[in-house]
C-alpha cells in the first residue's frame, strides 16, 4: 500500500503581526497609566468642547465658553508687562546705538530706567543745548529723537510722554532771553516737544514740564553734579480709557455714597 499523504497544515498568522499585536498592548496599557496619574480640569474641558461647537460648529449641544472678569484680569497683565518689556528693549538698543555713535566726540550718554508706571529716558542738557540755550543743533540728539518718535508712533495710543527740563542753580546770565531758570528749563522740554512733532508725533501725546533746579540728582556744589543736574528726560506713562475712567469713577461714588450714608 502507498503511503498516506499528510494533510496540508493550515496557515497561521504571521509572526510579526504578532509581535506588533503586543506592542499595541503594551502602548495602550501606558497611556492608560498616564491617563490615571492625570488630573483633568472638567471645567476647562466643557469651555473647550464648548468652543469648538460655538466656533466651528463641529459638536452639538456643548456649553458654551465664559470669559469670566477674573480670567480677563489675570491675562491683561502678562501682555501688557511683555509689551513694555519689548518697549524698554527697543528704546534700550537705540540708546545703546546713540551713545556708541557720539563716544568719538566724548559726548554726555543717554540713560534709561524703568518706572513704577513706565519708563524714562534721560538726555544730559548739554547733548541737546548749548550753554543757556534752548535750541537743539546737535545732529546726532535730532538723530536720536527721531527714532525716539518713530518708537512712539508704535506704541498703543494710550500711551503719553512728557518731557521734562531741569536746571543747575545757577541762574540764566544777564545775555539769556530767560529770565530765570523756570523760564529755561520749561523752554527746553517744549524744544524737545516741539521737535517729536515734527518728526510725527501726534502733540496730544506730549506735554512738557519744567523743574527749574528744585529736583537735583546730584550736587550743585561741584562742575560734575551741576552737568548732571542739567537735563531733559522723557517719561512714558500710561491713561486710563474711557471705560476704566468710568469704573474708576463710579466706585468713587460708591464710597462717597457710603460714607454719607454712615454719617446719617
Amino acid at each position: 500500500m502507498g503511503k498516506k499523504k499528510c494533510p496540508e497544515c493550515p496557515e497561521c498568522m504571521p509572526e510579526w503581526l504578532a509581535a506588533f499585536g503586543d506592542l499595541m498592548s503594551l502602548l495602550l496599557c501606558f497611556f492608560v497609566l498616564l491617563l490615571s496619574m492625570s488630573s483633568m480640569d472638567a471645567k476647562k474641558v466643557s469651555e473647550a468642547i464648548g468652543s469648538l461647537s460655538g466656533a466651528m460648529s463641529v459638536l452639538e449641544g456643548g456649553t458654551q465658553t465664559e470669559i469670566s472678569a477674573q480670567r480677563m484680569l489675570e491675562a491683561t497683565p502678562v501682555s501688557s508687562q511683555d509689551e513694555t518689556a519689548d518697549t524698554v528693549n527697543r528704546i534700550k538698543r537705540t540708546v545703546g546705538d546713540t551713545n556708541e555713535m557720539m563716544q568719538q566726540a566724548q559726548s554726555p550718554t543717554i540713560t534709561v530706567k524703568e518706572a513704577q508706571d513706565g519708563f524714562v529716558i534721560k538726555m544730559p542738557a548739554e547733548l541737546l543745548f548749548k550753554p543757556g540755550s534752548a535750541t537743539i543743533e546737535n545732529q546726532d540728539a535730532l538723530l536720536f529723537l527721531k527714532r525716539v518718535a518713530l518708537i512712539i508712533e508704535a506704541l498703543p495710543q494710550n500711551m503719553r510722554v512728557d518731557a521734562q527740563g531741569y536746571t543747575d542753580n545757577v541762574q540764566p546770565g544777564a545775555d539769556s532771553p530767560f529770565k530765570d531758570n523756570w523760564e529755561l528749563s520749561s523752554a527746553r522740554a517744549i524744544a524737545v516737544v516741539r521737535e517729536l512733532i515734527l518728526d510725527g508725533v501726534a502733540p496730544k501725546r506730549l506735554s512738557a514740564t519744567g523743574f527749574s533746579q528744585y529736583d537735583p540728582i546730584a550736587t550743585n556744589a561741584t562742575k560734575i553734579g551741576r552737568e548732571k543736574n542739567r537735563r531733559v528726560e522723557l517719561h512714558f506713562y500710561g491713561t486710563r480709557t474711557t471705560e476704566e475712567s468710568k469704573v474708576a469713577k463710579s466706585i468713587l461714588d460708591k464710597r462717597a455714597l457710603n460714607k454719607t450714608a454712615g454719617t446719617k
